[in-house]
């Protein structure tokens, strides 16, 4: 129960303060004394801070409204990129006060360098971090692949060449932190739902990430629907065709064979490859060629092809589009929505199936990491406190 009146008075500060403690307990239902005696153990913890000034038009005594601490832990979130490696981290106020990052070829890597570089990375920001005041909580990893419920093990990742990899453990001997995994995708919705700034925010929605690969994650209800083994989402391996291309998965036709960044880029007869194609590709499209058009297009129509199975199967309010190819919109979308307007049960609903872009941009999955380190802070402020005296 202490654990849990923790956790409501940092929620409450967090998603409305600054606020006096008398509103923190009016929010969250508890007595004003009650709510005192947890503001001073958050205070101690460095979780709280008075900002030492009053709320106007308030009877009685005035107060000093609270607000999460500038200074207290911060959340790393790391992102393992087909072409990159970041990390970034957040203060608990959800400011990223750090930031890194490194261009790198992962494809089919050795796990061992790309590992030993992320933990260098980390522990770069890590010690940036602390120079700031901050104290680091956990790292949260995401990686463009099927992670386990146990969110340590990269099942299969493709696009690296990985399988059955215990990342969380592997970092461990290189990084003091607690380590949590993730996908990509799902880090990414995570941060859309957070952060994503959509006015009224979406509680039932279908993030797609897509770049290199395609990968998507549902929301319900404001959480995370993982399915039995924690794989659902996969998109990206949905077939358009089911005789068509093969495809690194094993299968044949499946949406990231038309759809990835890298399907694009070769459909439109660009050499580059990676991030150097997708830059030509972006100045392309930008300058009206006609061939890049025609390949975003065809994007569009396979992307619109596979999301009407989702939207027929759940039903969601909306589906946003997150990662690289959301810079590519407007000569993608209308090809995609041309393609779900024609598929979905019910094309008479105006919103049914309706596609926004992120405005997240790239970093998506990369904040989504982040703060969920920042918001197991937020649901256990007595394991942070413990953490604190330690």
């Amino acid at each position: 129960m202490r654990q849990r009146n923790l956790s409501l008075v940092l929620h409450a500060v967090a998603e409305h303060g600054p606020l006096s403690r008398a509103a923190v307990a009016a929010r969250i239902g508890l007595t004003r004394a009650a709510v005192s005696t947890l503001v001073d153990e958050l205070a101690r913890a460095g979780l709280l801070v008075e900002l030492g000034r009053s709320r106007a038009g308030t009877v009685g005594r005035p107060g000093s409204d609270l607000a999460l601490s500038e200074n207290g832990p911060a959340g790393i979130g790391a992102e393992i990129g087909v072409d990159r490696l970041a990390v970034c981290a957040v203060d608990l106020r959800g400011r990223v006060r750090v930031r890194a990052e490194e261009p790198a070829e992962h494809r089919s890597s050795a796990t061992g360098p790309v590992l030993r570089g992320l933990a260098r990375l980390c522990a770069r920001v890590a010690a940036d971090a602390e120079r700031e005041g901050l104290r680091p909580a956990g790292v949260t990893v995401a990686v463009p692949g099927l992670v386990a419920r146990d969110a340590a093990t990269v099942v299969r990742a493709p696009n690296l060449g990985w399988q059955n990899l215990d990342l969380a453990a592997a970092l461990a001997a290189d990084l003091p932190l607690p380590v949590a995994v993730d996908n990509e995708a799902n880090l990414g919705a995570l941060a859309e739902l957070w952060l994503g700034g959509h006015s009224p925010a979406p509680r039932d929605f279908v993030h797609v990430s897509a770049e290199i690969g395609i990968g998507a994650a549902v929301v319900v209800d404001g959480a995370l629907l993982r399915g039995a083994h924690g794989f659902a989402g996969e998109l990206g391996h949905v077939p358009v065709r089911p005789e068509g291309r093969p495809c690194v998965c094993g299968g044949r036709g499946c949406l990231e064979q038309y759809a990835g960044e890298e399907a694009v880029i070769r459909a439109a007869g660009i050499e580059q490859r990676g991030s150097a194609g997708a830059a030509v590709l972006r100045a392309r499209a930008a300058d009206g060629d006609r061939a890049v058009h025609r390949a975003l297009r065809g994007a569009g129509a396979a992307l619109g092809t596979a999301l009407a199975g989702v939207v027929n199967l759940l039903d969601p309010e909306t589906v946003v589009l997150g990662g690289a190819l959301a810079g590519f919109a407007p000569w993608l979308l209308p090809a995609a929505e041309r393609e779900l307007r024609r598929r979905v049960a019910d094309p008479s609903r105006a919103s049914y199936g309706e596609i926004v872009v992120s405005g997240l941009g790239r970093d998506g999955p990369l904040l989504g990491a982040a703060h969920s380190v920042r918001q197991r802070v937020l649901d256990d402020p007595a394991g942070s406190a413990v953490t604190a005296a330690d």
